[in-house]
């Protein structure tokens, strides 16, 4: 059986795991409309596209996959009902994002070291992604509290209600968003809501840009009432408000989950449903993506100082913070901004992940803690000590 599947152009290596047996087409997510799905079988997308009845009504689609952890922009019940196949790829993204949150806290002032000397980081959302955020920063010691009123509050760690995580000195958002009642994640952070975080607090958001009220951020933060804030996503995108980008600590492209071992992990998962689904036959051996470069940690770091170098080595948050004000700032009255924004998506660099990365040079208990903590390995750890 050959099939015809249409993938998003920011989705990698669908190539290398479906090419022998499908026919690949690929298009910007945002383009792929019902005339772009005549003679398909297979959709993959990312979160720019909208799944619905309008635009498969017709088409002969038998399976959609979104290589995202997040769904919210798929019609899960209209796929079921039109018989049509689903995965997502939850948990592909999860570490990136993670270690996006960590580059965020490191990057801005004292707050790394205010966590690990006993402050405490605030969680909304206790996902897949929340749940990998919670994991790292407990083994590096830092306190948490989490917040997901949907869940089981004895399944959640330090679960806490919504004050108390908005009292925290860290405010890491991860809620799927939704209008559902009685716990609406849409505007969950509103006026109100803002008015509620300290003004010394770091606010950081890598979950779904209107999960703020972007307008009620941006009102908040010109009256210079705080708190920080680091915004990976934004209400309305791809159009980014260059007011609300000029009142914001750090800004990123939407890409804390692009890291390329992630959207490897994604395409893979999405692969192997396909196959399963479709109950096709598939002697594709795994694709393996090339061991970054083993990382040599220089004498003389201090605990702090030793994280701050391993995140730094795979990823800076400033360069996406500069590419963002450099594509936006120039023309701040361009409402056409969008294609811009998309186009740093589409062209985004290759970010490997720390986590799995080979560490030499680590010289003490301590030191191999932190690394571990990480999800480093250590490579020469009985030479080091």
């Amino acid at each position: 059986m050959t099939l015809t599947v249409l993938a998003d152009e920011n989705i990698p290596a669908v190539e290398d795991y479906l090419g022998a047996f499908a026919s690949i087409r690929r298009c910007s997510g945002r383009a792929i409309d019902p005339a772009t799905l005549d003679g398909i079988d297979v959709l993959l997308v990312r979160s720019v596209t909208r799944v619905d009845a309008a635009l498969l009504d017709g088409s002969k689609v038998r399976f959609v996959g979104t290589a995202t952890s997040g769904v919210d922009h798929i019609d899960r019940g209209y796929l079921a009902s039109a018989g049509i196949g689903f995965a997502h790829a939850p948990g592909s993204n999860a570490n990136s994002v993670v270690e996006y949150v960590l580059a965020a806290i490191a990057a801005v002032d004292d707050k790394l070291e205010q966590l690990l000397a006993g402050g405490t980081l605030g969680i909304v959302g206790y996902g897949t992604i929340g749940r990998a955020v919670v994991a790292r920063f407990t083994a590096l010691g830092v306190q948490c509290r989490v917040y997901d009123p949907w869940l089981n509050q004895g399944g959640i760690p330090n679960a806490a209600d919504f004050s108390a995580v908005l009292d925290c000195d860290v405010v890491a958002l991860h809620a799927e968003l939704t209008r559902v009642q009685p716990w609406p994640s849409y505007h969950l952070l509103g006026r109100e809501q803002l008015r509620r975080l300290r003004a010394d607090a770091l606010l950081i958001n890598a979950c779904r840009g209107a999960v703020i009220d972007n307008a009620a951020l941006q009102g908040h933060l010109e009256l210079l009432q705080g708190p920080t804030v680091v915004l990976d996503v934004w209400e309305g995108e791809p159009a980014v408000s260059a007011a609300l980008l000029a009142q914001v600590r750090l800004a990123t492209a939407h890409i804390a989950g692009y890291s390329w071992d992630g959207k490897l992990q994604a395409t893979r998962q999405l692969s192997e449903a396909i196959i399963s689904n479709l109950n096709l036959s598939s002697t594709q051996q795994p694709l393996s993506s090339e061991g970054a470069a083993i990382i040599a940690v220089p004498d003389g770091l201090s605990p702090v100082q030793l994280i701050r170098f391993l995140l730094q080595s795979r990823y800076d948050i400033q360069v996406d913070d500069a590419l963002l004000r450099n594509a936006i700032e120039p023309a701040p009255h361009d409402t056409g901004n969008g294609a811009r924004f998309d186009g740093l998506r589409k062209s985004y660099r290759e970010r490997r992940e720390l986590a799995g990365s080979h560490v030499s040079g680590l010289r003490s208990e301590e030191q191999l803690a932190l690394a571990r903590a990480l999800g480093c390995i250590p490579v020469d750890a009985s030479e080091s000590l």
